[in-house]
């Protein structure tokens, strides 16, 4: 599973971060970023699922990774 914010939706509301410390930060100017390359831990598949559920901008896009 990996997360990825659309910077050109974000509107810096912070709700990602706030959600998910663990999967994402804040830029310079208070706008959601993602840590890493986005691949999100088992652990951390929950609290990513609510930071996409409550992106008022809906800017956080969560795919699954393909399986082989």
């Amino acid at each position: 599973m990996k997360v990825r914010i659309n910077p050109e939706l974000c509107q810096g509301h912070g709700r990602c971060y706030d959600l998910s410390p663990g999967l994402f930060g804040d830029d310079d100017e208070g706008y959601g970023q993602v840590l890493g390359d986005g691949t999100v831990p088992p652990g951390l598949q929950q609290p990513a699922r609510l930071a996409v559920l409550n992106c008022p901008e809906h800017a956080i896009e969560l795919s699954e990774a393909a399986r082989g």
